[in-house]
């Protein structure tokens, strides 16, 4: 069962629904002499939606056979091991602007968050890069994170299908390219905006 709960974002994975500008200022657990180079949760959201009037913080908690069922919309090669998926959903006037993600991800060596909006459609909006701990020169950058927009689960999102590798960071590519699908296959069995549709239960699902 997926339902909503108050708990603290997932270490790992953290999927935010958004409708009101609260969140915290937490830059990710990066140290001070690196913070230049983060993003924090609240500055994210409000790149995400500027416009947003309301933000509603929500946890859904994925039973195996819900992660399963991620795991096989999200393949090929792409894991989702984290149960907790902590959302925001954004408002403006009462109706849903989407749903942002962050996913915690290791590279190489060292890891990346990046942040995913994701549209009522279930479509890519934007991708954001928020931390970046290889080196500079294998960070993702903003003109090749902008090949995701308008994709979703049916786009062959990959960088043998309809991403571009970047030249010289293939393990950027594939690492971000298995985040937006394991994203875009979370938002399709949490249904987080099914609330805002007739019949919706707030993302609770047997």
């Amino acid at each position: 069962m997926l339902e909503p709960h108050s708990a603290a974002p997932a270490l790992l994975l953290t999927a935010l629904l958004v409708s009101a500008l609260g969140g915290s200022g937490e830059v990710f657990g990066v140290d001070a002499a690196r913070a230049q180079e983060v993003v924090t949760q609240q500055e994210a959201l409000r790149m995400a939606f500027p416009e947003a009037d309301e933000m509603e913080r929500r946890t859904a908690f994925l039973e195996d056979s819900a992660m399963a069922r991620a795991e096989e919309l999200a393949a090929p090669a792409v894991e989702v091991n984290e149960p907790v998926v902590t959302h925001y959903v954004a408002r403006a006037g009462g109706t849903p602007l989407g749903v942002a993600y962050f996913d915690s991800h290791v590279v190489r060596t060292l890891p990346e968050v990046i942040m995913v909006v994701v549209t009522p459609a279930g479509e890519v909006a934007r991708v954001e890069g928020l931390r970046f701990d290889e080196p500079r020169e294998y960070r993702p950058p903003e003109k090749w994170l902008e090949e995701f927009r308008g994709k979703d689960l049916s786009s062959r999102i990959s960088t043998s299908g309809s991403i571009v590798n970047i030249t010289g960071a293939t393990l950027t590519s594939r690492a971000v390219t298995r985040a937006v699908r394991r994203i875009l296959a979370l938002h399709r069995v949490i249904d987080p905006l099914s609330s805002d549709t007739a019949g919706g239960d707030g993302g609770r699902r047997p």
